[in-house]
């Protein structure tokens, strides 16, 4: 039997330690989990130089009018943010008990959820990395029954292991991309009326379309639409924000409504509008908590044919209109 390659061992010995800490992490008391989370973004704001170049490159791509000091500030509370979210993530057991207090959903967004899985017509949850997208998944759980999301793999199929379980320890299964079982159990589940979420806040390799995303055209997956079509589905776009300055002040889930034309002269063409639709509803939950996105994705990686020779670039406002 041929031994291990260096390489196969870094990654096996880096695959133990995450799972290792997140066990560890998971039997802090949520308070003491909060604080290391404030530690240890501050400690990858300081080390992790290439990450946070990338940060500030995309908030001066994408807000240009704010003083580069705002920027910079912003940058430095996004990875606070998420080092705190993954806190709460991996602490989820002492959140669960008060997940409805610690998530409460604003509004009528409750009643429209229900009423929406009462129709049996599947529900397609659009949202993105704003927030805290785990907790956010818990939350939905509670109002809408079992539900489904769709998720890249890792490089780690033990870690992948560790997520799905975490997931479906709060009633949400993980469809993981380019399976091959994956297809079959998406449409399964739209059959089913089961909700299903989409994040659609990144350049992944999914089918999709441009749509303008803080004046610049961006890749974004158009499986939300197309099954929202497919099904006559209702489309929600939902997401979370911290509600306080505080750690453990919890979070405000909000979540609309996106109309579309379920018998479209054009298909291809409501697919754009729809995903346009519902990336500009996102671009403007983020532009009301910047610092809660995570501007350390490489958003605007795909570029269109041609671009290079374009004058101008569609406002999100000039193809999300409805």
């Amino acid at each position: 039997m041929a031994e291990p390659s260096p390489k196969r061992l870094r990654r096996a010995l880096r695959s133990a330690l995450i799972r290792g800490a997140v066990r560890l992490a998971s039997l802090l008391p949520l308070g003491v989990a909060l604080a290391l989370g404030d530690l240890l973004g501050r400690v990858g704001w300081a080390v992790a130089g290439k990450t946070r170049r990338l940060a500030l490159s995309h908030l001066a791509l994408a807000l240009p009018e704010l003083p580069e000091a705002e920027r910079r500030a912003l940058a430095r509370a996004s990875f606070l943010h998420v080092a705190r979210a993954v806190a709460e993530a991996v602490t989820v057991r002492r959140i669960d008990p008060q997940l409805e207090a610690y998530v409460a959903i604003a509004g009528d967004g409750e009643r429209l959820l229900r009423e929406a899985r009462a129709a049996g017509k599947g529900l397609v949850l659009v949202t993105g990395h704003l927030g805290n997208w785990e907790l956010f998944a818990r939350r939905f759980v509670r109002v809408t029954g079992p539900s489904a999301t769709i998720a890249r793999p890792s490089w780690d199929p033990k870690i992948d292991a560790m997520v799905a379980d975490f997931r479906r320890s709060g009633g949400v299964t993980t469809l993981w991309r380019g399976h091959v079982s994956t297809g079959r159990a998406l449409l399964k589940a739209f059959r089913q009326g089961v909700p299903v979420g989409f994040l659609i806040d990144q350049d992944t390799g999914v089918e999709g379309v441009f749509v303008p995303f803080f004046g610049r055209l961006a890749w974004t997956a158009r499986g939300p639409a197309d099954l929202a079509l497919r099904f006559r589905s209702p489309v929600f776009v939902a997401w979370t924000r911290r509600r306080g300055p505080r750690r453990g002040d919890g979070y405000l889930l909000e979540v609309e409504p996106v109309a579309y034309d379920p018998d479209p002269a054009d298909q291809e063409a409501e697919v754009l509008a729809l995903t346009a639709r519902c990336t500009a509803r996102l671009e403007a939950a983020i532009r009301r908590t910047p610092g809660e996105w995570v501007w350390m994705h490489e958003r605007w990686k795909r570029r269109p044919a041609g671009e290079e020779h374009a004058s101008s670039v569609p406002k999100t406002r000039e193809l999300s209109a409805g």
